[in-house]
């Protein structure tokens, strides 16, 4: 037994060397960053026309989430919608959607989430008001917009973090459709567009299904098809009490009719009003909107 203990002392102190050596070399290693998603707020200037000839200049709230890890890395512009009534519009605060941009973080974005003019915290007049429900005046709204949108990337362009020639631009409900006005203005470096739920003069309690100046609205979306350059991906829950289920196909006909490049993708009913996908139902657009953006080359950093 004595001698079984002798033989095996010395195995054990060299596996006691081993394992200190092997602890030592690891401790040497560089540690594995892990990812931290940084969140900042900026301010950007920004010169509009409003929907009623109204001309403005100020300063609007952008949010921003990037990971800390990256260096440069491609944009994505995330556009808010319009509430329904407009004495909501200054209890909107600061627009963030923090689940959502955290997410599209992780696929490898820096996230801009523009408050617009006359949105919560960024104030100032309602420069995206379209007038009465007979006559709207769609276009010049989503023009203002759509200028906002390009003063966000000019001054990302100067951010030691942003890549400005290369991103995409995302919007739900009035943001969806300020996404296809970007994308038809063919700006240097955007790669597409995404359209969450799309569209204008919408009432789900006073009108269901049933928006303000149908055939003009149904007009610009045939104009924006007309001069966009780049893809995108459309996305419609079938219980949009905003539009209804016939209304956003009719409007992506008249879209790729004019010669754009698009995909439309029916989600399924979420809640009483799925008018809400992007925030309510992320699960049932993230595969579609993951496969999209892998088509268009955009792949997640490792983490």
């Amino acid at each position: 037994m004595a001698d079984l203990r002798a033989r095996m002392r010395p195995i054990g102190v060299r596996a006691l060397t081993a394992l200190l050596v092997a602890a030592a070399a690891a401790a040497m290693l560089p540690a594995v960053a892990s990812a931290t998603i940084v969140e900042s707020v900026i301010e950007v200037p920004v010169r509009v026309t409003g929907a009623r000839g109204q001309r403005v200049e100020q300063t609007i709230k952008v949010t921003i989430f990037r990971d800390d890890r990256l260096g440069r890395a491609p944009y994505l512009v995330l556009h808010h919608g319009r509430p329904v009534s407009l004495e909501d519009l200054p209890a909107m605060g600061r627009a963030r959607y923090p689940e959502n941009a955290r997410y599209f973080v992780r696929q490898g974005f820096v996230v801009l989430v523009p408050t617009r003019v006359g949105y919560g915290e960024s104030g100032g007049p309602d420069v995206e008001n379209s007038g009465r429900c007979e006559d709207r005046q769609f276009r010049p709204a989503y023009a203002a917009s759509a200028d906002q949108t390009e003063a966000v990337l000019r001054a990302a362009a100067d951010l030691p973090f942003v890549d400005p020639g290369r991103g995409i631009v995302v919007g739900q409900s009035f943001g969806g459709m300020t996404a296809l006005a970007v994308a038809a203005r063919q700006h240097p470096g955007l790669v597409a567009a995404i359209n969450f739920a799309g569209g204008g003069g919408g009432n789900p309690r006073e009108r269901p299904a049933q928006p303000c100046s149908q055939a003009r609205l149904a007009g610009l979306f045939a104009e924006y098809g007309a001069q966009a350059a780049v893809p995108s991906l459309w996305l419609y829950s079938e219980n949009d009490r905003y539009w209804g289920p016939h209304l956003p196909r009719q409007w992506f006909e008249r879209y790729v009719a004019a010669g754009a490049a698009a995909e439309f993708i029916a989600l399924p009913p979420h809640g009483e009003d799925g008018h809400g996908i992007f925030s309510g139902n992320p699960a049932a657009w993230r595969p579609s909107v993951e496969a999209f953006l892998r088509r268009l080359g955009f792949t997640p950093p490792p983490r």
